[in-house]
């Protein structure tokens, strides 16, 4: 008993003058991963007809925060609820909004992460400001592949720019994955992400983006959009050594959950 008590206080006297030393413990690596991710911005944009809390893109916006990382979601103007009631441009200031807002929160980096249109989004900002990175999952919206299905309506919606009525509703039949709905909206603000050669063509968006810029794009291999392959768009950005051209398993919808693991890989080579 007392050399179990003579050890005892041996252990706690070199417990002691550790601790005097100035050493401090060391933290479990998935504490020092939390602690480091904190630092990085992830903004998420949904897709067309979407909403921030939209089934794609939940589970994602889910593992994000549990690693750590600040996270953004606004609802963008190509929302279900909204109907595209700002134009292209007009969304680039919105995500330069929630950029700022992760920026005042302590973000050093900030990535731009998007589903579909989302990813359209992401692209496209990506090549007006500096950022991290751009994760473009499932990417969509390609108005120069499907200028055949939109060309009337962006014939009407030009010539009622060209005689001052840019203002004036439109309506037009809007597609979204082989599903069709009609949506109202201004002359102007169609054109801005319907012009086939317009701020929303995502291929001349992506030979854009800034020098420097970090290029994650997924992209399922039942989804149509990787029959183009990364001549598409992908190829098109300026070269980087982490930039990465992805096929997963998947479909255009569950896209950004199944591509989850190789996301937050490819994220890990950016902590601080």
């Amino acid at each position: 008993m007392r050399a179990w008590i003579f050890f005892s206080s041996i252990f706690a006297f070199l417990v002691l003058i550790t601790a005097c030393a100035g050493t401090r413990p060391t933290l479990p690596t998935s504490q020092h991963n939390f602690l480091s991710n904190a630092k990085i911005g992830v903004v998420v944009l949904h897709g067309k007809w979407g909403s921030p809390d939209g089934k794609p893109t939940k589970p994602l916006i889910a593992a994000l925060e549990r690693e750590g990382f600040l996270v953004s979601v606004p609802e963008m103007p190509w929302s279900g609820r909204r109907g595209y009631d700002n134009s292209y441009e007009e969304a680039m200031n919105e995500i330069d909004k929630a950029v700022s807002e992760l920026k005042q929160q302590g973000a050093t980096q900030i990535f731009i992460a998007g589903h579909s249109m989302g990813a359209n989004g992401a692209i496209g900002y990506a090549a007006r400001k500096h950022v991290a990175g751009v994760i473009a999952l499932a990417p969509g919206h390609v108005p120069d592949v499907t200028r055949n299905i939109y060309a009337d309506d962006v014939e009407r919606a030009k010539k009622m720019v060209a005689v001052g009525n840019g203002n004036d509703q439109l309506n037009v039949t809007d597609s979204n994955q082989g599903k069709k709905k009609e949506v109202t909206l201004k002359a102007s603000i169609y054109l801005s992400y319907f012009d086939p050669n317009g701020a929303a063509n995502m291929a001349n968006n992506a030979s854009n983006i800034k020098a420097g810029t970090a290029f994650l794009w997924v992209v399922g291999s039942q989804d149509k959009m990787s029959e183009r392959g990364s001549a598409y768009a992908f190829d098109k950005a300026p070269a980087n050594s982490i930039s990465k051209y992805l096929v997963v398993n998947s479909d255009h919808f569950k896209t950004p959950e199944d591509a989850i693991p190789e996301i937050l890989a490819w994220l890990a080579q950016f902590n601080p």
